[in-house]
């Protein structure tokens, strides 16, 4: 069997009872890191479980998921995942893979980016499609076009549109908002369409999940000047707003 147990946003108090009871019952117990980042302690974590946790790199799901496959036909296998399960694709792969391999599967979930940006006051139904800002040396320095494309799409209809910001975990590299915008200007330099220029509003957001988020509202331009320096973070460019989402954001 293999279960995958959503961790939360920000620590090992996020865990939820039903995850905690399920690592319990797993004989080998994971946990992957190189999605996100997460501020707990894994020390504390194996002492809640009461067992050892192996840490995994992204080559050992993206890679060798074989090899956790085969001890999932034998033994329950349970690996902690950052947020919800199911929001990384890397991990709908591995369940789709399991399922092919007949392999019982559960999904425990957790609170995850998706719904924790309600907690700007943005409404989540208006949201549109999401887009991931890659750094630019995974696109051998070629400007992300689908990412404007989505954008474009988004704010014609009047939707708002969260910036997932990329993320090296074993380089200890965080995309932060300024390079986002900085790359997004850039778009706009060359397509000019007036999708996304230095008067656009941004939203950068930080710690969501903590006793203290961070979040700051400005122009691109000003945004570009910023001292936000808060990782993990995402951006949201947001579409036409509601009284009361004017109401949050100012």
């Amino acid at each position: 069997m293999l279960s995958l147990i959503g961790l939360g946003l920000n620590d090992e108090k996020d865990l939820t009872l039903k995850g905690i009871e399920a690592a319990k019952k797993a004989e080998k117990v994971y946990i992957e890191q190189y999605t996100g980042v997460w501020h707990g302690s894994l020390k504390k974590l194996e002492k809640i479980v009461g067992k050892k946790i192996f840490v995994l790199k992204r080559k050992d799901l993206e890679d060798d998921a074989e090899k956790i496959l085969n001890e999932a036909k034998k033994i329950d296998v349970a690996i902690f995942v950052q947020g919800d399960p199911l929001v990384a694709t890397t991990h709908n792969a591995l369940i789709l893979e399991a399922k092919r391999k007949k392999i019982k599967t559960k999904i425990i979930h957790n609170s995850s980016i998706i719904s924790a940006i309600a907690e700007t006051g943005l409404h989540i139904y208006k949201f549109g499609q999401t887009v991931t800002i890659p750094f630019p040396e995974k696109t051998k320095g070629a400007l992300p076009e689908s990412v404007y494309e989505v954008l474009k799409e988004n704010r014609k209809r009047k939707l708002h549109t969260l910036c997932l910001l990329d993320i090296d975990s074993e380089n200890k590299r965080f995309m932060l908002p300024q390079e986002a915008v900085r790359i997004l200007l850039e778009l706009e330099k060359k397509r000019n369409e007036n999708v996304f220029t230095e008067k656009t509003n941004v939203l950068a957001i930080g710690k969501l999940g903590s006793e203290k988020p961070i979040m700051e509202y400005r122009s691109a331009k000003d945004m570009l000047n910023s001292y936000f320096r808060v990782y993990p973070s995402v951006m949201i460019i947001p579409g036409e707003l509601h009284f009361t989402e004017k109401e949050f954001l100012l």
